[in-house]
């Protein structure tokens, strides 16, 4: 049987995050249009995200590797190059890009930390859907190595690569220009091509890069009504409110769970055609 024409995975990032991210994910998967996590394996409420993931066995759910800025898994003082003062992944992200490529050491203890996180989901027992990074750093060349060869020994058959196509997003609110937040297309081509020949999963676009926590539900819903043909990543960082640790200031999140579980956001994807699932349900 022939693939659909349009397969769509829409994931929530920072699942652990707070007890109002782990909230919005419950009520975008029950209620509306979200079918995707990505856990943060160590973030305070992982607990409670782990026992909303137990009581929703259809959330698919992957690992959201947390290389800068948040929580590690390992103590900080295994990680000194790697964190700050209070005991936090460092948020320099450029330098500390820089750092892995001149310091052998520092190298060492992200490859540790990477494998602590993937040993840490492991442990939760459930099926690893996907493999994305907070802040996208998986996209830094020593990083993808990395993630690739210790993916390898946990299952890990899906990966983000984020590459989001201008010309959609302008379809979809005509007249105007999306800001560049991230440019990650020469690294994120690298990371596509490294990972295919892996044999893994890549989506073929990823939408929300650009709209990063101001995906609203008329932008949502103007963004299904322009899917292409293949595998899309929808993402977004809902939330019930905000006033947590960790969150992104200026980010719309109670905006962003409205736009998952809208009747019209839920109106567009049936109109899409698209068939919906995580990425362990279309690399069978």
């Amino acid at each position: 049987m022939p693939a659909p024409r349009k397969r769509l995975v829409v994931t929530s990032d920072d699942f652990g995050l707070s007890p109002q991210v782990n909230a919005a994910v419950e009520q975008a998967h029950r209620h509306g249009i979200l079918t995707a996590a990505s856990l943060m394996v160590s973030a305070p409420a992982a607990a409670d995200a782990l026992a909303r993931a137990r009581a929703m066995p259809s959330l698919r759910v992957g690992l959201h590797l947390v290389l800068v800025e948040a929580w590690p898994t390992l103590p900080a003082a295994e990680l000194p190059d790697l964190t700050d003062g209070a005991g936090l992944m460092r948020a320099d992200q450029a330098r500390l890009g820089l750092d892995l490529a001149l310091k052998a050491r520092a190298r060492r203890q992200l490859e540790a930390e990477i494998r602590a996180q993937f040993e840490a989901f492991r442990a939760t027992g459930l099926p690893l859907d996907h493999v994305n990074a907070h802040k996208h750093f998986h996209i830094h060349p020593i990083i993808a190595g990395m993630v690739l060869a210790v993916g390898r020994d946990y299952g890990m058959r899906a990966i983000r690569v984020p590459r989001e196509p201008r010309d959609t997003l302008r379809r979809a609110e005509p007249g105007t220009t999306p800001g560049l937040a991230l440019d990650t297309a020469p690294w994120s081509a690298l990371l596509r091509a490294r990972a295919r020949r892996a044999g893994l999963l890549v989506p073929d676009r990823v939408l929300g890069l650009a709209w990063s926590g101001a995906m609203m539900p008329a932008r949502v819903q103007a963004l299904l009504g322009q899917l292409p043909d293949g595998l899309t990543e929808l993402y977004l960082h809902p939330a019930t409110d905000g006033g947590f640790p960790g969150e992104a200031p200026g980010y719309a999140y109670a905006q962003e769970l409205a736009a998952l579980v809208a009747p019209g956001s839920r109106a567009a994807l049936a109109a899409s055609g698209a068939v919906t699932g995580g990425f362990s349900d279309f690399s069978r």
